[in-house]
């Protein structure tokens, strides 16, 4: 961080007095404050963190300086190589109004050494995540999931342990088996027994969970909860009754194998979204336009099949469907797999969670596996004039929303005070986009939040005539 950021930084702090998701402040007047969990916490999340020493938070933010600025780098580092992996903390120190202020900035570690964690507490309960303004303990299945990466564990192959072959030897297999040979044809001189193992059917004969769940007509025998909850209420909030107290419109359990899944979840939304119909005054003819547009709700839907969590940790968590008035919700069990982050997705080249699954879905002609699904959504719901999908990634839980109009987009308005408040110092496009990264794309900040804040005149370009220049920047 050169100088004048940490400058800027400051001066940030004095006007919102708080803390954030990458922002930690220590007074550190008396001495080295503790920062094992903080340095786990930043080197875990996405972007990295800064603690900044020298402000008082108990004392309304006042800037009280650091006791010894060499001596705090120095115990800062040695509690950063007390960590595992090691840390390497990037230090800035300055003088503020007769006051020495330090920063340490923490980058993030790559997913592959994650979790980052003290040594002296262990990997279970020396890691942590940072959640708001709080560093809290990772959870189990947290530190499991950045294992599981690391260590390439695949947990669609464990074996289903109550499964004969005869369970996954049915009328799907067979058609996948016609047309893997068509389109495999290196493979189509080999045994069934043969392709089952090869493909991940089967180890040793016994069908895994990737079999169960693909050919078996009911693999919920087997894991009940490897299903689709599919509920639509009234209002836009689960719990808000109507006029004469039913609580859903429609709640449904939906099971089968992954295809007839995919079929039975999209009959329902079908069945539960609002269809307008349009006569061309020229020709006559009828068109038919959905709530949201079905290409967009079936990506999504495929999507939460083929890349849930399907281990041990999640395997009684259902994927699920709520259909609001204003909205609808897909929500599946497992955070992004990976390298994966919100601002990288469709644009890059994913690491796939569940391989043998997704190859198969290829092979009988479901998906494409070709990384398509999330920009075919963004162009669908742009087509159809709605706004862009809302993604999110919670501790363990990988949720989609897709507003049904503009109007209806209920962005927290928090996002509108953030973004007003990181504005009192003219900010760019890019530094904005920084600001945001790992929340909200850029392009969903810029239409949905800050061209309205524009129009209402509480948000103020520099260039106004000119807005899309380069040198453009905004301000409240």
């Amino acid at each position: 961080m050169l100088e004048f950021e940490l400058v800027e930084l400051i001066n940030k702090i004095s006007l919102t007095r708080s803390e954030s998701n990458d922002l930690e402040i220590k007074a550190a007047r008396d001495g080295c404050p503790k920062l094992f969990d903080t340095l786990s916490s930043f080197s875990n999340q996405y972007g990295g963190g800064t603690v900044v020493f020298g402000i008082d938070e108990q004392n309304d933010f006042e800037i009280c300086g650091v006791y010894d600025p060499a001596d705090l780098q120095k115990k800062i580092m040695e509690q950063a190589i007390q960590m595992e992996p090691e840390l390497r903390p990037l230090c800035t120190v300055i003088n503020f109004h007769g006051k020495t202020v330090v920063s340490a900035e923490i980058q993030e570690i790559d997913n592959e050494l994650k979790p980052c964690f003290y040594k002296g507490a262990g990997r279970l309960k020396g890691s942590y995540v940072r959640v708001g303004d709080s560093d809290r303990h990772m959870t189990e299945y947290e530190v499991y999931s950045y294992e599981a990466f690391r260590k390439k564990i695949q947990d669609e192959l464990r074996v289903a342990e109550r499964a004969e072959l005869s369970d996954i030897s049915t009328d799907a297999h067979t058609e996948y088996l016609i047309s893997m040979r068509k389109k495999k044809l290196n493979l189509a001189d080999l045994d069934t027994d043969k392709i089952n193992s090869l493909q991940g059917f089967t180890i040793d004969g016994k069908p895994t969970l990737a079999g169960v769940m693909l050919f078996s007509p009911y693999p919920q025998g087997f894991f009940p909860q490897l299903c689709v909850t599919a509920v639509s209420v009234q209002g836009t909030e689960m719990g808000s009754d109507n006029e004469v107290g039913e609580r859903f419109i429609d709640n449904v359990r939906i099971d089968g194998n992954i295809p007839d899944m995919l079929d039975e979840s999209l009959i329902f939304v079908r069945k539960n979204m609002k269809t307008s119909t349009y006569i061309d005054p020229q020709t006559g003819k009828r068109t038919d336009k959905t709530q949201y547009p079905v290409i967009a709700v079936r990506e999504l839907i495929l999507n939460a099949l083929v890349h849930r969590d399907y281990s041990t940790h999640t395997e009684f968590a259902p994927i699920t469907i709520k259909m609001f008035s204003d909205r609808m919700e897909i929500e599946n069990p497992g955070g992004l797999y990976g390298r994966m982050t919100l601002d990288r997705l469709g644009k890059v080249t994913a690491d796939t969670r569940n391989p043998f699954i997704a190859n198969a879905l290829e092979v009988i002609g479901i998906t494409e596996n070709r990384y398509s699904g999330i920009p075919t959504v963004y162009n669908a719901m742009k087509n159809a004039g709605l706004p862009e999908p809302k993604f999110e990634n919670e501790r363990g839980v990988f949720r989609v929303t897709l507003y049904n109009s503009l109007e209806e987009t209920h962005m927290p308005s928090s996002y509108e005070a953030d973004l007003l408040l990181f504005c009192r110092t003219p900010r760019t496009r890019a530094e904005i986009e920084q600001h945001f990264k790992g929340r909200l794309s850029i392009n969903y900040v810029m239409t949905h939040i800050a061209r309205p804040l524009v129009d209402n005149g509480k948000l103020k370009m520099t260039i106004p005539q000119k807005p899309r220049s380069k040198k453009q920047q905004y301000y409240s």
